[in-house]
This record gives structure tokens, C-alpha cells and sequence, in this order.
């Protein structure tokens, strides 16, 4: 049985993540400093799967920590997560963000390289893309400047990973998630922000229950169908899936560079009104919404060419957008 390291593993994708691996045959190790999230996800995990993993709360920025962690466990691969993910929030607290995300994953490859450890796969974002010239996004797009400090990080740790790659011998895979949501089918793990969710349907669905007043949607000027912004999103337990099957690659030795990066998301690019329509229909409810200025940093559309994961990993994703919205409906009532 092998022994996988999931970091971040009682975060939204990092949750779902767990299960999927244990159902897999994996023992897994999780660490997480529940700045995000709460440690009775823990339990929760064991509720689906029947098997409580591993927990250390640990602060990844702690080198030491990180130090004794590799030293005292048996650690066959790892699924890096811990992150801080605010987009505008790593605009005001960008040295935060940098110390924590970029800092954290030199330690982590650090302790690699000590203990020999060859197989890991990276967080990574689609934002590293930007605005991109050419829909649906293929891996052949080139990466843009940054628009914030947190998709500075995923395309530093990217860039960082690659060298490490190249003068240590390691193997890593990079997946660039389009939009994660939904919640798994039992509804004992979904998506729960600590304080104003972030996330469009985290958003919609607290003011469906009655926690925000209203949903505010940012433009409809923007040059699509319906003027609003348009994204990929994807059930979280095919994202978490997709980690599965690139872990397996590596694992299998089936990889054929040493670094591989890939697009994860449906291939469909769907407006925030075309999905708040959907969430009225699936659920019956009516939401308060109004429309505001465009956010900065907010590109118009963004949807994936997801040919090389589906050829490459052997993933498709098989979970509807009404699956996932459903799923984030009884997931917030459930936690109201």
C-alpha cells in the first residue's frame, strides 16, 4: 500500500481528494493548519470511506515542522494543495502569500530530495493562462503576466517545481483546475468558506439560504453571449478523480517527461448567468442578485481544451453541472 502525503487534505478539493485515494487503496497522511477549514472534516472523511487518515496540524511555513514530519513518516508520494487562494486578498497581503505558498513548497521539495521521495503532483490554476487568445485553452497557450499575487504563485511553484524536477530527478505532475464545485454525494464534504465566500456558488447558495442579501454579479458588459464572465466549471469529485489518475501515471512510471502539466476541466465555458438560471432550476429556488462593476483582475472567458487529460490520464469527467449544483444546494442546507 502506498503512502501518499495530501497537503491541505481538509480543504474543499483536498477533502474530496482523500476519499478518492482511499478508495483507490491508498493510506493517506493529511496535513493542514486549518486556516481554511475545520478538523471535523476528519471525521467526516471517515463517515464515506470507512478509514480516518493520518492527521498532523501542521504550519507547511514551520521548516523545522516540515523537517520532522518527512523524518518520522513513510511517505511514497505527494498531492500538494496548502495554499492560500484569495485572489484579492493576496493583492493587499502579498507578502503572506508568497512566505506561505512559495515558501512551503521549497520546503517540501526540499525534504524530497532528502528522503528520496520521487512522485508528487502540483495545485496548479488555470489563471496562469490569463486572458487566453485562443477558446476552448490548450496546454499550447502561453502563460501570461500575473494578474495577482496568488496566480504569481502558481506560476513561480510551477516554474520552481521544473527545476527541481530537472536537477533532482523528481517526477510531477501539474494540474491547471478550471472551477471546482459541488459536493461529494453523501454530503458529508463539500465547499465551506470560513467568512464571505469567494467562489460564485458558495456565494449563491448562502443567498439562497438567506445568509447574504443578495448575490452580486461583477459586469455584464463583457464581450459574451449575455455580457457576463464566462468560466469551466467542474464537479469536484471528477477534479478529485483527475489527481488519481495522474498520480497513477506517476506511479506507474507511464509519464513520459519528467514534468507534465495539464488542463482539468469539462470543456464547456458557461456565463454566471446561465449558471445562476441553472441553480434556480435545479433547486426551485429564487435568487436576489444585481448586477455591479467588473472585479479587477477578471478575465472575460475561460474554458478548457481538456483533449491531453482525457488522452494522457485516461479521465474523463462524468458529473453534470445539475449534479454539482444540486449536491452544493443540500451541502448548504445541510450546513445552516
Amino acid at each position: 500500500m502506498k503512502n501518499i502525503l495530501v497537503t491541505g487534505g481538509l480543504g474543499f478539493i483536498g477533502s474530496h481528494t482523500v476519499v478518492e485515494l482511499q478508495a483507490s487503496g491508498y493510506r493517506v497522511i493529511v496535513v493542514d493548519d486549518l486556516s481554511n477549514s475545520t478538523v471535523d472534516v476528519l471525521e467526516n472523511i471517515e463517515k464515506i470511506s470507512g478509514i480516518k487518515p493520518d492527521f498532523h496540524q501542521l504550519d507547511l511555513r514551520n521548516k523545522s515542522d516540515v523537517q520532522q514530519l518527512f523524518a518520522t513518516t513513510s511517505i511514497d508520494g505527494i498531492i500538494h494543495f496548502a495554499a492560500f487562494k484569495a485572489v484579492g486578498e493576496s493583492v493587499h497581503k502579498p507578502l503572506e502569500y508568497y512566505e506561505n505558498n512559495i515558501g512551503s513548497l521549497v520546503y517540501i521539495l526540499q525534504e524530497m530530495v532528502k528522503h528520496n521521495i520521487k512522485n508528487f503532483i502540483f495545485s496548479s490554476s488555470c489563471t496562469v493562462y490569463g486572458q487566453a487568445e485562443t477558446l476552448p485553452i490548450t496546454e499550447l497557450e502561453k502563460t501570461k503576466p500575473a494578474l495577482s499575487p496568488y496566480g504569481n504563485t502558481k506560476q513561480v511553484g510551477e516554474e520552481i517545481i521544473i527545476d527541481a524536477c530537472n536537477a533532482h530527478q523528481l517526477n510531477a505532475i501539474s494540474l491547471r483546475y478550471f472551477n471546482p464545485i459541488g459536493a461529494h454525494d453523501s454530503i458529508h464534504i463539500g465547499e465551506l468558506p470560513l467568512g464571505v465566500p469567494q467562489n460564485l456558488i458558495p456565494y449563491i447558495t448562502q443567498t439562497a439560504i438567506g445568509l447574504r442579501d443578495e448575490l452580486s454579479i461583477f459586469g455584464n458588459d463583457y464581450d459574451t453571449k449575455d455580457g457576463t464572465a464566462v468560466r469551466d466549471y467542474i464537479h469536484v469529485v471528477d477534479l478529485a478523480k483527475a489527481h488519481i489518475a495522474a498520480l497513477t501515471r506517476l506511479v506507474n512510471k507511464e509519464n513520459t517527461e519528467n514534468y507534465e502539466y495539464y488542463n482539468v476541466g469539462t470543456g464547456t465555458g458557461l456565463s454566471v448567468l446561465e449558471i445562476v438560471e441553472s441553480f434556480e432550476r435545479v433547486t426551485e429556488q429564487k435568487l436576489n442578485y444585481t448586477i455591479v462593476e467588473r472585479r479587477k483582475g477578471d478575465v472575460t472567458a475561460a474554458f478548457a481544451d481538456n483533449t491531453l487529460v482525457t488522452s494522457k490520464l485516461k479521465w474523463q469527467p462524468e458529473k453534470s453541472l445539475d449534479d454539482a449544483l444540486r449536491s452544493a444546494w443540500e451541502w448548504q442546507k445541510k450546513n445552516t
